[in-house]
């Protein structure tokens, strides 16, 4: 008896989704694109049922088959409480905003308690344990600072108002950066999945294999354009990682690169998704939303330290095919520009609404977002060749609905989590002691806060999201490199910046660990190559705060253009002073000069 040829059933990463599952799929897909034209719903409407959609991602399905039965049985009644209390808030939203913040009776105690242990059990489930563990810690301090003697203690305040501003207001759970999540995050999400279900990955690697293969090294350097292309419209790096690695990392062992260098170039390469418009990561839209600056604005302002970011990688990636004489791809493992010009649409398409809609119409982000989406759903009826399938269009769009919702709960527990340090932060002042005491330890000095910030930014990141570790460590740094005189958008990049760095440092480097398990190679060689290949990247923001024009590209482009030529130029120098080229002794020597020039280059000219 021949399969059925339209299932209620796909399998993604060795795990079946059934029908409840494609159903749970449908409805948070539909609800954030039916949210997205339908206008001004109440915040205490949307950003519950954004919380209420995720919870059944997180914790109902998606379980690999030895997952525990009680792990299974406390998924159902968090899932259960969670609805329960998100219902709730939506219901009895009238009566709410007449609170002032303020809980009432002991009903509105046990929604409070129950909503706050299921988002940080949420995050858990989601991303482990650290960030639940900050906002378990920053919630101790908002109950027990008053206790603290001293500059770190504070006021106190009521349980009720606590809890209240937590949950019932918009200053915790159901705050700005939840806004920005169910408004602006969850429509490129979807776009991310619906573009990842299609021939467009493929179309991605055929491009880039076409323009970079050619060249020495040329498996590497398809490898960082496929990522770069990938990454500009999924911005998610681990997806990045896991997606065009499990094509460039197999193509660079089998033309004899070492395992570890294979997995170092995806993983820096995957990273720098989340920086490269038009899409870039979910922390960017957060970050127009606390700037208060058009994303439209910051994406223009990002491309060219994006640029640098894959140039860095060029370089080191040459550098190590000259020294280890790493051969251009053979002829025949070209495509050729007949089958780039058919897998061309599949990406084009979407990336150019995307563009002109963002810059030529006043449609907002959501708008642009779901005119591509529904254009590359169109185009999943494709296959491969260019033939029409509807059995593969059905396939595509159950994998596109699984891929997305998935995506999206990952981000809402984040989020959400992350609103309560936020709240904590706002109502305690704690964030704004955080910031004075950066300014202490730099004693005034931006250099010595910068280096400070930086060093935050990577240890947060370590165990946390990108998004994540960059609102939080936005949240206390930000402010103080404003004090001194950085501007908001500089800052801001700044702080964005090294908290997506953390995907390739050591000790905990989630696309390092992505990219060597595809390879099937120790991670700890690959965290080496991955921080020499992408030692520039480290300094890239450095190098904007001395070089303000390279932000200014709207402004004054030609300005900003020789910024990027002249930090070109000394990240090139650095790159070949740690990684080399040919093996002679005056080259050699000459590395000995090449660091302190490149950093010269870059800061002192």
């Amino acid at each position: 008896m021949s399969e059925p040829r339209f299932r209620l059933a796909v399998e993604q990463d060795g795990i079946v989704y059934g029908r409840v599952a494609i159903l749970f799929a449908a409805l948070s897909v539909g609800f954030h694109i039916y949210n997205a034209f339908a206008g001004l719903i109440p915040n205490l409407i949307t950003r519950p049922a954004h919380l209420l959609l995720a919870l059944p991602y997180i914790f109902l399905v998606g379980y690999r088959p030895e997952a525990s039965r009680a792990l299974r049985l406390s998924g159902y009644v968090l899932a259960a409480v969670g609805a329960a209390a998100c219902a709730f808030i939506m219901l009895d939203r009238p009566a709410l905003v007449r609170q002032y913040g303020a809980l009432d009776g002991w009903l509105q105690f046990v929604v409070a308690g129950a909503l706050i242990v299921v988002v940080l059990e949420m995050a858990r489930r989601a991303i482990k344990i650290v960030l639940p563990t900050v906002a378990a810690i920053v919630l101790a301090y908002a109950f027990f600072g008053d206790r603290i003697p001293g500059f770190f203690g504070h006021g106190g305040m009521p349980a009720d108002y606590l809890l209240g501003t937590l949950t019932i207001t918009e200053g915790g759970l159901w705050g700005t950066l939840t806004g920005t999540s169910v408004d602006t995050i969850a429509m490129f999400v979807i776009l991310g999945g619906f573009i990842a279900a299609g021939q467009a990955g493929a179309g991605f690697i055929a491009f880039a294999t076409q323009i970079a293969g050619r060249l020495r090294a040329g498996g590497a350097k398809v490898a960082i354009l496929s990522s770069a292309f990938y990454g500009s419209i999924s911005g998610v790096a681990a997806a990045n990682t896991a997606t065009t690695g499990m094509v460039t990392i197999p193509a660079m062992k089998k033309l004899g690169y070492p395992r570890s260098l294979a997995a170092s170039v995806e993983a820096v390469a995957s990273t720098g998704g989340q920086i490269l418009p038009p899409v870039m990561g979910a922390g960017i839209f957060v970050m127009a939303e606390l700037v208060r600056v058009p994303y439209v604005e910051i994406m223009v302002a990002a491309t060219l330290p994006a640029l640098l970011f894959f140039i860095t990688a060029w370089f080191g990636v040459h550098s190590y095919a000259v020294r280890y004489d790493l051969a251009a791809l053979p002829k025949e493992a070209l495509p050729g520009w007949a089958a780039v010009a058919r897998s061309l649409p599949f990406f084009l398409l979407p990336f150019s609404i995307l563009i002109g809609t963002l810059l030529f119409t006043s449609y907002t982000l959501a708008y642009a977002a779901v005119f591509a989406t529904f254009v590359t759903w169109l185009t999943l009826i494709f296959e491969a060749d260019g033939s029409v399938s509807l059995a593969g269009w059905w396939e595509r769009t159950l994998l596109a609905l699984v891929t997305a919702a998935g995506q999206v709960a990952i981000i809402a527990a984040v989020i959400i989590c992350a609103g309560i340090v936020v709240g904590v932060f706002n109502m305690t002042g704690l964030g704004v002691k955080l910031t004075s005491v950066i300014l202490s330890a730099s004693g005034g000095t931006l250099w010595i806060a910068l280096l400070l910030t930086a060093l935050a930014g990577l240890v947060l990141g370590m165990e946390l999201p990108t998004t994540a570790a960059y609102v939080i460590c936005a949240a206390v740094a930000a402010p103080a490199l404003v004090g001194l005189g950085v501007p908001d958008l500089y800052a801001h990049l700044f702080v964005f910046w090294y908290a997506l760095l953390c995907t390739i440092t050591p000790p905990v480097c989630g696309n390092v660990f992505i990219a060597a398990a595809i390879a099937k190679t120790p991670w700890l060689p690959v965290a080496g190559n991955a921080m020499r290949l992408g030692v520039g990247l480290f300094i890239v923001p450095l190098a904007f705060i001395a070089n303000p024009d390279l932000l200014q590209l709207a402004a004054t482009p030609l300005a900003a253009l020789i910024a990027m030529a002249k930090i070109a130029a000394g990240l090139w120098l650095i790159s070949f002073a740690v990684i080399g080229g040919v093996k002679k002794p005056l080259v050699e020597v000459s590395r000995v000069v090449a660091l302190p020039a490149g950093l010269a280059v870059i800061f002192a000219l």
